[in-house]
């Protein structure tokens, strides 16, 4: 059977993507024929890959303008680009209406990838741009065809709104064969990773810092909450105990995060879009076998029940999380890494890219 192209779309600049670059990878070396099209919003590095890509510049000053001007520039380059070869493939609700209305104006496959529940998210809830999306969601999703999320709690919650069955492809990393020997070092490194945004637990973490010693709290990312958050150490007097790493390519990140002795992710409940979530941090962090503090929420309740790599804390007070955090480091990372190695066995990308390879197989026999 001939591979039929496939244009892989996203509203992202699609340099620090990695759940979209896993998924071309894997497509590609599957011999489809990948095109990549993203935005240059939030900017335009330098990014090599081995399928061509493209970014639609965008002249917009605000997100909610980005978004519209996206959409009409995305419907007309799938327009120039699509035929009767092509499975679309959008990448989250705001890249979905320009695919949907190609794929029913050429009867060609679609898959829709939901990163999250966009119209949940924290960003939007309560304001006007929630109900249009909504509203954008209820008219399409119950329609498509082909549908892969990132957790089983996505996957039950679309189901439940809308009888759509999606399939759970979960963002793992690629397996690594972990060698590394682990150093007693001093002081103990702390990790969060990833957008620094509200309801990540990230202001508490910072302030848990007062209860602990010989630990450094390293912030590996960018975001709304940044400036924000650096006010806050400063105010706290905790400049020794609290770093900005910025915003780093994943290749420099995942140098990082084998150095931690406790990752942390402690999302707090914002809404359904992060009730519901499996941060990709958690699935990162234990593939560097890097045992972790995690929230009191269903996809990591899950996980901890099936290996013991690193402890749930019952509420977001900062000398909580300072307690769950001294827990991990007086049990010390190497006791947790037979855990993590059965973990990061099971969870990583060579065991979900079979799922998201037997979708594509489906959309391509049409």
């Amino acid at each position: 059977m001939q591979r039929k192209r496939i244009i892989t779309s996203a509203f992202s600049n699609l340099c620090t993507d990695q759940r979209i670059e896993k998924v071309c990878s894997t497509l590609h070396k599957n011999d489809y024929e990948v095109e990549l099209i993203g935005n240059d919003w939030g900017g335009s590095e330098k990014m090599s890959r081995p399928y061509p890509f493209s970014r639609i510049k965008l002249i917009s000053t605000s997100l909610k303008t980005a978004y519209f001007e996206f959409n009409w520039k995305l419907y007309h380059e799938l327009k120039k680009k699509a035929d009767k070869n092509t499975i679309l493939h959008a990448n989250d609700l705001d890249a979905l209406l320009p695919n949907y209305l190609i794929s029913k104006k050429l009867n060609i496959p679609l898959i829709f990838d939901s990163h999250e529940i966009f119209s949940e998210m924290p960003a939007i809830q309560g304001k006007m741009s929630q109900k249009l999306w909504c509203y954008l969601e209820k008219k399409i999703v119950p329609n498509i065809k082909f549908m892969i999320t990132a957790s089983s709690g996505y996957a039950n919650w679309f189901k439940k709104q809308y009888g759509i069955q999606p399939v759970v492809v979960q963002n793992a990393p690629r397996k690594s064969d972990f060698t590394l020997e682990i150093p007693e070092i001093s002081p103990k490194i702390i990790l969060y990773q990833g957008v620094i945004n509200p309801f990540r637990g990230i202001d508490k973490a910072i302030l848990a810092m007062h209860h602990l010693d010989n630990v450094i709290f390293k912030i590996a990312g960018d975001g709304p909450k940044k400036r924000e958050y650096e006010e806050l150490v400063i105010k706290e007097n905790l400049q020794q105990k609290v770093q900005f790493l910025g915003k780093l390519l994943p290749e420099d990140l995942r140098k990082i995060t084998v150095t931690a002795d406790c990752g942390m992710s402690i999302e707090e409940n914002g809404g359904e879009s992060y009730y519901y979530s499996l941060p990709n941090k958690v699935l990162d962090c234990i593939q560097a076998r890097v045992p972790l503090i995690l929230s009191d929420l269903p996809e990591m309740q899950n996980i901890k029940s099936q290996f013991d790599i690193g402890e749930i804390i019952k509420n977001h007070q900062p000398a909580t999380i300072a307690t769950a955090i001294q827990s991990v480091l007086n049990k010390g990372r190497k006791n947790y890494q037979p855990e993590l190695e059965k973990a990061g066995n099971l969870l990583c990308w060579e065991n979900e890219e079979i799922k998201l390879l037997e979708v594509f197989e489906k959309a391509s026999s049409l």
